[in-house]
């Protein structure tokens, strides 16, 4: 080797000395070298906490199989009862259960309310702890959030965010349309329906139903998912494992089958239920509901956000054209959908 190629070799070896020593690096070095930085106290008590929430929660959220396909669920009493999603149980009325600790069970149907998109379905092995439920209407924005369920078949997987509004209205793809829904940013993948969204204390807020559209892409939009709110859920699921149907739901109802027109003037009457308001009031086959309360009602996903927001009991004003041409102008009040 020659005096140049020998002095190139020692810059090099001393240049890769001298990097290896400013990054923090020693040839040969000690473990204490390489040990890990120190978690600030605030965080390791917050990954604690998310810990003991997920070990607590998990044993109560269920994955819920059909024919159809997979969903979530959350035990609600130790009786057996579960609550779901309506469009999770479909037009099943036996399904295979899986709890978090891999054991199955055969459940049957109780029975299921569309309008809030709720079911009931019970298991004949009784004794599994039921979830804790929490007071939604204390429910905060930016208060931290967890989902727990089986999304895609990945069963008790775990998301976190928070809460990034309260209060919405959301049509859902079947006509449904929620009030009063949670917004998280919790990730909500295919088979999150039904599963638990819980609070940093392990108490269900909501249940995760379904995520955003993307109407550009024809793809959920990611971080906006909704959640049924907790006080929703209980109720409703209370009713439907007492008798297997719901009478009190607090749901505004007119008592017609509509369809949208071609020109979205408002909603066709196709059929008025017989001592419903709408009959009532007058309101016949053929008429054109054009709005309700004031808010207008240009298709029936309208026509049932409107009447998301009303309560039973209350007097609205309601406009129509009839088959004629003529238009009116009723007062009716809402009566309660029945269960």
């Amino acid at each position: 080797m020659n005096r140049r190629l020998s002095a190139v070799l020692a810059v090099v070896v001393a240049a890769v000395a001298v990097s290896a020593f400013a990054a923090g690096l020693s040839f040969g070095g000690s473990a204490k070298d390489t040990a890990p930085l120190a978690a600030p106290a605030s965080a390791t008590a917050l990954q604690t906490a998310y810990e003991r929430v997920v070990k607590a929660v998990s044993p109560s959220v269920v994955q819920i199989e059909t024919a159809a396909g997979l969903g979530s669920g959350i035990v609600l009493d130790r009786q057996g009862d579960i609550v779901t999603n309506a469009h999770v149980v479909g037009s099943a009325r036996s399904f295979t259960v899986t709890f978090a600790d891999g054991h199955r069970a055969t459940a049957s149907l109780v029975g299921a309310f569309q309008p809030d998109d709720l079911a009931v379905i019970k298991v004949a092995s009784a004794g599994v702890p039921p979830a804790v439920f929490a007071d939604s209407s204390k429910v905060k924005v930016g208060q931290l959030a967890i989902a727990i369920g089986n999304p895609l078949g990945f069963r008790s997987s775990v998301t976190e965010g928070i809460v990034s509004a309260v209060g919405r209205t959301v049509p859902e793809q079947n006509g449904v349309v929620l009030p009063n829904v949670l917004q998280t940013s919790a990730p909500i993948n295919p088979g999150n329906s039904g599963g638990a969204l819980v609070d940093i204390s392990g108490r269900v807020i909501g249940i995760p139903t379904l995520a955003a559209a993307d109407p550009e892409l024809g793809s959920t939009a990611a971080g906006i998912g909704f959640a049924i709110p907790s006080s929703t859920v209980k109720d409703i699921a209370s009713q439907l494992a007492a008798s297997g149907k719901v009478t009190n739901s607090h749901r505004a109802y007119l008592g017609v089958r509509v369809g949208d027109t071609s020109d979205t003037s408002g909603v066709y009457v196709g059929e008025v239920t017989a001592g419903a308001p709408a009959a009532k009031a007058g309101i016949k086959v053929g008429d054109v509901i054009v709005s309700i309360a004031g808010k207008p009602t240009p298709t029936s996903t309208d026509l049932s956000s409107v009447l998301a927001r009303l309560k039973p009991g209350q007097t609205v004003q309601v406009a129509v054209v009839h088959q004629d041409g003529s238009k009116a102008t009723v007062s009716l009040t809402l009566g309660d959908y029945p269960g």
